[in-house]
């Protein structure tokens, strides 16, 4: 322990200076980078200074709308912009279009929604008890029939994923229809309750 204590008190020279020597070429500090000299580099990129500096421009010159580099770099860059607020305007006008189509097709379903929950509506309790139990016993026939389809398919071993993929597609359909038809059942409760 004291050892320890004795080692932690040292300063990092006093520890180095008991330790084995370096030769030269470790305490030696490391050589900097060399720079490579490369005679291939081109010329071709620098200005040549016998070309006379004043250059002429045409008679016309004044009359000229774009006269230098700058006019012409804005002249393209208005024209861009006025491009681009165009097709801007023409989004705009066809997001609009689009919205009102929307909103006519909500309208004619909403019409026909409300026309189909009024005619639920106008029915009697005792005819809309009936209509369910008929809806009731076609869907559990309409399940038998598949199923003794299936079952007579599947034992005589014809039965394929094409048979069982087109009756999973009528039971599919014939859940969609009877989503809708108790949605309308359950408005028409409402409507009759209020």
């Amino acid at each position: 322990m004291t050892a320890k204590l004795a080692a932690s008190e040292l300063s990092y020279a006093e520890i180095a200076a008991k330790g084995p020597k370096q030769t030269p070429e470790e305490a030696a500090a490391p050589l900097p980078p060399q720079i490579e000299v490369d005679e291939s580099t081109s010329t071709s990129s620098l200005i040549d200074v016998d070309t006379p500096s004043v250059h002429t421009v045409p008679s016309d010159f004044q009359e000229q709308d774009i006269q230098t580099e700058t006019q012409a770099t804005r002249a393209e860059q208005e024209e861009e912009q006025a491009a681009k607020e165009e097709a801007e305007r023409i989004k705009a006008k066809a997001r609009a279009e689009a919205d009102l189509a929307k909103k006519k097709t909500k309208s004619k379903a909403k019409k026909a929604d409300n026309w189909l929950t009024k005619q639920f509506a106008s029915l009697s309790d005792g005819t809309t008890g009936a209509l369910a139990a008929v809806n009731l016993f076609a869907v559990v026939g309409l399940s038998g029939w598949l199923g003794y389809r299936a079952w007579g398919l599947y034992d005589r071993r014809q039965l394929t994923w094409q048979h069982a993929g087109r009756g999973a597609g009528i039971l599919a359909a014939v859940a969609v229809f009877e989503s809708v038809f108790s949605g309308y059942l359950a408005k028409r409760k409402k409507a009759k309750d209020q």
